[in-house]
């Protein structure tokens, strides 16, 4: 299954894009794409007015800091700065969408697409050229998805 906000029904429900409201680490996050793209700034202020768009208008302002965290392959989480391709990014990366799994629908929504293979076709794969690759985005999104079933069968 497709999941992008390109797509439609259960795949463009699990898109980043997607309101859905959590916290992470004591910051409301309106969708998955405000705090990814948040992490590309410095700023914990920024951090937390980013977090709070619309995905689009988190897209649109993290892209003008592409250029910037390509370059040094660092990014930024309240205060703290991690390598791109470090451990410590990817464990943010899991706090991320293990934040997100506590808002309305969203496991619901996982569960629902069974036992299909979740896939990104627009994706980028090259983590040096965004903050989340497609192998990142949906190997997170099967996981929870098999963590949720088994704590619900339990």
């Amino acid at each position: 299954m497709d999941v992008g906000g390109y797509t439609t029904g259960l795949g463009g429900k699990l898109s980043n894009f997607t309101p859905r409201v959590f916290v992470l680490d004591n910051i409301e996050c309106a969708c998955l794409e405000g705090p990814l793209q948040a992490f590309k700034f410095e700023d914990p202020e920024m951090q937390k007015r980013i977090c709070m768009m619309s995905g689009q208008e988190a897209k649109a302002i993290g892209q003008t800091r592409n250029e910037a965290w390509q370059s040094s392959q660092t990014l930024w989480w309240q205060g703290k700065s991690y390598d791109r391709l470090s451990p410590e990014y990817q464990q943010l990366l899991d706090r991320l969408y293990e934040a997100a799994l506590l808002s309305a629908g969203f496991a619901d929504d996982l569960l629902a697409t069974g036992d299909e293979v979740l896939t990104h076709s627009i994706g980028v794969h090259d983590p040096r050229k965004t903050v989340l690759t497609e192998e990142e985005f949906c190997t997170r999104l099967m996981a929870n998805r098999s963590k949720i079933r088994k704590t619900r069968e339990a």
